[in-house]
């Protein structure tokens, strides 16, 4: 009895802390060759933790428990919470220059990294997929001209004077953006049933409203995310959507032909050859497998067909949109961006983070918001508008007064 009892003993003091049992040897930090779970290499990176933060409603130990079966490596920056439990992945094709690109800078940070390493590890892309969506966040920050300092800690309340940016330094969230890339469906299903109680089997965007953070899960065997370049476009899209969103605070939905419009500027500039599409609930919605937009484009307003802005800001819902209005989006927000970079900021920094005299949140009248913002910002009507976008989409320069 006594040694059954010593024996015992000796087995609580030599078994680690429930927290450390949640990782499993391929997922433990330590076995990071890229910053080993160190402080001093993860913080010239940007890297926060390799996790044991909250995630979802739960936590990053809650998910490893449920997605037994996933290798998730979790990788925590300034702005985001990511979750990758993708395979090594080898780079060929024209993916080899942006992708050693991207390893050459990233060895600045971490010397452990070979710029020229055609073989990325799991851990590696999890390194990567912070990076990139980190410069996305930079990205987001310049097309809406803003600087990350007007943002809110999050650790008090807005008190009524000046501008209003939100409830947080997470472009207006006080939680930061989540990411969570799965290998297969069943995961997808399982994470977001337990998690949301959603019924879902492709890629979900959802806002976490108990801790002011947004998410967004995926599957890797869902259109083109095998491929990394394709993957990395369909993040740019739904991270686009998701810092939108988050813009002054997530309080109210904004129009979606800016939303999809500006989530298709953010995924084709990774690469026109992976589009993403947003649909409705339990739609396949459309797709197509051009790369080239603007002939599509041109065809479109050539045969008198390119939707109106006016019938685009009275959309409801994605289920509305069809592959003209994909076309079109994205090529009216280019437009914006390019030609009136400014006018396109000012716009949804008018759209988002709206309150009335007394502070609560105003989300009335946005149709009307709308148009008032394009008259002041732009000098047009819509109708102004679209002769204006179509004479650029055509390479028409219109004769001057």
């Amino acid at each position: 009895m006594r040694t059954t009892i010593l024996l015992a003993a000796l087995a609580a003091l030599l078994t680690p802390p429930a927290d450390a049992q949640e990782y499993t040897k391929k997922n433990d930090p330590a076995t990071c060759e890229y910053c080993g779970g160190d402080p001093e290499r993860m913080t010239p990176a940007g890297i926060y933790s390799h996790g044991g933060f909250e995630f979802g409603r739960t936590d990053t130990f809650a998910v490893d428990r449920q997605l037994a079966n996933c290798d998730i490596r979790w990788i925590e920056t300034e702005h985001f919470e990511i979750g990758f439990a993708g395979p090594a992945y080898s780079v060929s094709g024209k993916e080899k220059k942006p992708i050693l690109a991207e390893l050459e800078a990233l060895s600045e940070v971490l010397p452990e990294i070979s710029p020229k390493q055609k073989k990325l590890d799991p851990w590696l892309r999890a390194h990567m997929y912070a990076a990139r969506c980190e410069a996305l966040y930079q990205k987001f920050l310049d097309v809406m001209q803003v600087e990350q300092s007007v943002f809110p800690d999050g650790k008090t309340q807005w008190d009524g004077r000046g501008t209003y940016w939100g409830e947080g330094p997470h472009m207006g969230q006080k939680g930061k953006f989540e990411i969570l890339i799965v290998p297969g469906e069943g995961d997808l299903v399982a994470y977001l049933k337990e998690q949301f109680g959603l019924h879902q089997k492709t890629t979900n965007r959802w806002n976490v409203m108990d801790r002011d953070s947004i998410n967004v899960t995926m599957h890797l065997r869902e259109g083109s995310y095998k491929k990394d370049l394709g993957l990395h476009a369909a993040v740019a899209f739904n991270v686009a959507h998701n810092l939108l969103d988050g813009f002054k605070h997530y309080n109210y939905d904004t129009p979606i032909w800016i939303h999809e419009g500006l989530a298709h500027n953010f995924g084709r500039a990774i690469s026109p050859k992976y589009n993403s599409f947003d649909s409705g609930e339990g739609s396949a919605g459309v797709r197509t497998k051009k790369e080239d937009w603007e002939p599509e484009v041109e065809k479109l307003i050539k045969a008198g067909n390119a939707p109106r802005l006016a019938e685009l800001i009275r959309m409801k819902g994605y289920a509305e949109l069809t592959l003209d209005h994909h076309y079109t989006t994205w090529s009216m927000v280019k437009f914006l961006m390019e030609e009136h970079p400014e006018g396109f900021a000012n716009l949804n920094k008018d759209l988002h983070g709206r309150l009335m005299a007394d502070g609560t949140l105003d989300s009335q009248n946005l149709p009307e918001v709308h148009r008032e913002s394009f008259k002041q910002h732009f000098g047009w009507t819509y109708a102004q508008f679209d002769q204006a976008w179509r004479n650029w989409a055509l390479g028409i320069v219109p004769e001057e007064d």
